[in-house]
């Protein structure tokens, strides 16, 4: 899965109205969580497939592809009200609570493909096996699921949807044998708790939680970023990595990128400031141990004392690099603070880092993505009636990484949003749209939100 070329692909729709390329996106989406690269018992999508069908996996399970694989899926069920990507965002968040949670809230960093010396040997199943389990309930089971062991495969069947039409969960039976897996010797996990990963994942829990207004998913969130915060040093400044008590100093560039964006995906679920503030202090940091003096970042910090050349970090891999995601975390830091300071930063990165890119051939969509969002960030200010919010059921039908949403109830406090140039009427349900330094009046009724927020998209 490369998220930032389906991310480009979106953003590209965005821009052009061309609804073919969000297609692509949710047709590839749907094909990998059918196919064997999802874990259908127990939830969560392995690293890569060896195959064009997303057939064969291999089984290692890295946080950072499925906290990407949730913000994909909430895009995706928002586009297409599709059950498939709400269970598979359930399903993700699940298996994150259960298998990948360290004390203190953090999450690990993997799950190993192998087990038994034997790779995919905890996932793999025969219909023995299954129906050693399921008893009489196996077949209704094997009617949605399929047992593949394509040409030159090795070892047990993998288990995949690809080609059934989805119908659904099957809870009890893929509870029944989530319990009757947990008895197998199982991978190895990689506790160590990386910094930049969390922040992907918190910044996904976030935004899943906003959605679909799940107060557990919240709690998550906040948990998580409340273990990275606390592992700060005496300056304020973050580690790379935590391995228990073992701390990795200093951060990475795109640690404080994503945490930046993490802050501001809670500040959207909560409104509260304090988020925004913490996120202040990192942009701050950011500069003074990676800033390069011409509005550009290093990788690494300029306190390391291990590093004899510096390089900036434009090409993605798996997840956007680190010069896209700070383009991208100040481009929404400032959206959310109106701070034209912090937009100038990332208006100012951005052009940078599209000049060296443009001479690239590839491996730089994440920074054309950030580029993207930092050229037509906006900002959208919900005021709403909390006992029959219509406004924000349509603020959620048309989600949009361009954009910072925020949602307060009527009549309660101003203080909590910066608006550019405008005044923030809490007294009666309203949206206010803002790009840059402008809004525009508000709307008042969720006839005329739709028909804004279905005008820029």
């Amino acid at each position: 899965p490369n998220a930032p070329y389906m991310c480009a692909l979106w953003l590209s729709a965005l821009q052009t109205g061309n609804a073919g390329m969000k297609r692509q996106v949710t047709d590839g989406l749907e094909k990998m969580l059918l196919g064997g690269i999802y874990d259908h018992v127990g939830g969560g999508l392995c690293r890569y497939s060896t195959d064009e069908q997303w057939l064969v996996p291999h089984f290692e399970k890295m946080l950072y592809d499925n906290a990407q694989l949730i913000d994909l899926s909430i895009l995706a069920h928002a586009e297409t009200g599709y059950d498939l990507f709400r269970d598979r965002i359930e399903e993700t968040i699940d298996w994150l609570e259960r298998e990948m949670r360290l004390p203190g809230g953090a999450y690990a960093s993997s799950l190993d493909a192998d087990s038994e010396g034997e790779e995919g040997k905890f996932y793999l199943w025969t219909e023995t096996a299954i129906t050693a389990v399921l008893g009489d309930a196996a077949s209704d089971f094997l009617a949605s699921f399929h047992l593949v062991s394509p040409h030159g495969w090795e070892g047990n069947p993998i288990l995949v949807r690809t080609g059934a039409v989805y119908d659904g969960r099957h809870d009890t039976a893929t509870r029944a044998l989530l319990e009757a897996r947990e008895s197998r010797t199982r991978p190895g996990r990689d506790d160590k708790a990386l910094t930049d990963w969390n922040g992907l994942v918190i910044s996904a829990l976030a935004s899943a939680a906003r959605y679909f207004g799940n107060g557990h998913w919240r709690a998550a969130a906040e948990r998580a970023f409340s273990a990275i915060l606390a592992s700060k040093d005496a300056t304020g400044r973050l580690p790379h990595s935590v391995n228990g008590a073992a701390k990795l100093f200093p951060a990475m560039s795109h640690d404080y990128a994503a945490m930046i964006a993490a802050a501001v995906s809670l500040y959207e679920l909560t409104v509260d400031r304090a988020y925004l503030d913490t996120a202040r202090i990192w942009a701050a940091l950011l500069d003074e141990d990676h800033g390069d003096g011409d509005g550009g970042h290093y990788l690494t910090s300029s306190k390391a004392t291990d590093v004899p050349i510096r390089i900036r970090g434009d090409i993605d891999e798996a997840t956007p690099s680190a010069t896209a995601q700070i383009v991208g975390a100040l481009a929404r830091l400032a959206s959310a603070t109106g701070d034209i300071d912090i937009h100038d930063k990332a208006y100012r990165a951005a052009s940078k880092a599209l000049g060296r890119a443009i001479r690239q051939s590839h491996g730089h969509a994440g920074i054309f993505n950030s580029a993207c969002i930092a050229a037509n960030s906006a900002k959208l200010v919900v005021v709403d009636d909390e006992s029959d919010p219509k406004l924000a059921r349509i603020v959620k039908h048309y989600p949009d990484p361009r954009r910072v949403d925020i949602v307060i109830g009527a009549g309660s406090s101003a203080d909590s949003v910066s608006m550019p140039g405008a005044s923030l009427d809490t007294a009666h349900p309203g949206a206010w749209l803002c790009r840059g330094q402008t809004c525009l009046p508000p709307v008042r009724t969720a006839t005329e939100l739709e028909n804004l927020l279905a005008g820029q998209s």
